[in-house]
């Protein structure tokens, strides 16, 4: 199972953010008073991050600051863990609330009997890509023939590049790959490798070009891939069927957060920053304007799912080997506890 690279982080996001500044006004206060949610003491909610603050997460350290998990009666911890690799593993146990994974790892963690579900799409399509820099000249996967790949060594992404490569007529077999861990820039820009597998096009690409090396890119799903879900958000199934409620209004909090990340990129940027004073924000902002627009395309609302698009990719990791053809994929996911926008215009606590 996967350990998270940096999550990756504006030509689109001025005609987008007008959409999405339309969609913030439409996203209601929860429909009754906070005291009325919680009629006690606010619910704590623990909330495990795949990697450090950054514009993936930008709607929730935003949803944070102007006080909209507040108003659903939450008092929420939004943390990075020491071993991201484990947050399926702690949110199946209950030990956190939920958890920002991949729909990949929730998948291969369902193989193994970990009960984890995805409430919510954070982002509609996939991140990872292939990249090289330009001098390399890889326009194609089978330009990648006789050539050195870099990778993580992690086998699900051996199944991504295969399926690249067979795609445009080539194979596994014609490229040397080497694990380089998650150095994906190093070895990009020093020639270690003729282009690495696994770099996200909202970061990686960042990073090299901010380095001077400009890169080329072939996102996966443009080469045989189906479409997936890079990142989910996730829940146990005792939290899901326990308790719904609390589940929602983190989703409404959060649906908000994300709309008002995409209408207002700065003030996302500045909560980002208050989180992580490390934050490298000129880079963050380049993600952020490249990710914005994957939030929500082609979908009503932020963390909109399908049936659909879960079971097309679970098809194709059960015809790659990658999970058991008997995986129950409908219980990997629910479409049932995202609200749907309302026409009722809300203003923020900071007004």
């Amino acid at each position: 199972m996967k350990t998270r690279r940096l999550p990756r982080p504006a030509t689109r996001l001025a005609a987008f953010a007008a959409g999405l500044l339309l969609l913030s006004a439409t996203l209601a206060r929860p429909a009754t008073d906070a005291a009325e949610v919680r009629a006690t003491a606010p619910v704590k909610v623990t909330v495990a991050l795949d990697w450090y603050p950054n514009a993936n997460h930008a709607g929730l350290f935003l949803a944070q600051m102007r006080g909209y998990f507040a108003a659903e009666g939450l008092d929420v911890d939004l943390y990075t863990p020491a071993d991201p690799t484990v947050v399926l593993q702690t949110v199946g146990a209950g030990k956190d609330t939920f958890g920002i994974s991949y729909q990949t790892d929730l998948l291969l963690a369902r193989a193994q009997d970990i009960p984890v579900v995805s409430v919510a799409a954070l982002v509609q399509h996939p991140l990872m890509a292939v990249m090289a820099t330009k001098d390399q000249h890889i326009a194609r996967p089978r330009d990648l023939v006789g050539k050195t790949v870099g990778y993580p060594g992690i086998p699900s992404q051996e199944v991504f590049l295969a399926t690249m490569l067979e795609t445009d007529g080539a194979s596994l077999d014609d490229v040397e790959l080497v694990n380089v861990g998650f150095d994906l820039v190093p070895a990009a820009v020093s020639g270690r490798a003729a282009a690495v597998m696994g770099a996200y096009w909202t970061h990686e690409t960042i990073l090299a070009e901010r380095q001077g090396y400009p890169v080329d890119v072939l996102r996966v799903e443009e080469w045989g891939v189906p479409d997936y879900y890079e990142l989910v958000l996730t829940a146990s199934e005792e939290t899901v069927a326990d308790d719904p409620d609390t589940v929602r209004a983190f989703l409404r909090a959060a649906q908000r957060g994300y709309a008002d990340a995409v209408a207002e990129p700065e003030a996302a940027l500045d909560a980002l920053a208050a989180a992580s004073p490390e934050l490298d924000r000129a880079g963050e902002a380049e993600g952020l304007a490249l990710l914005a627009p994957v939030w929500t395309d082609g979908v009503p609302a932020f963390g909109t799912q399908t049936p659909e698009r879960w079971q097309t990719y679970a098809d194709w990791m059960k015809d790659r080997g990658l999970i058991p053809g008997d995986l129950d994929v409908a219980a990997a996911f629910t479409t049932e506890l995202l609200p749907s926008p309302v026409a009722t215009p809300v203003a923020s606590p900071e007004a």
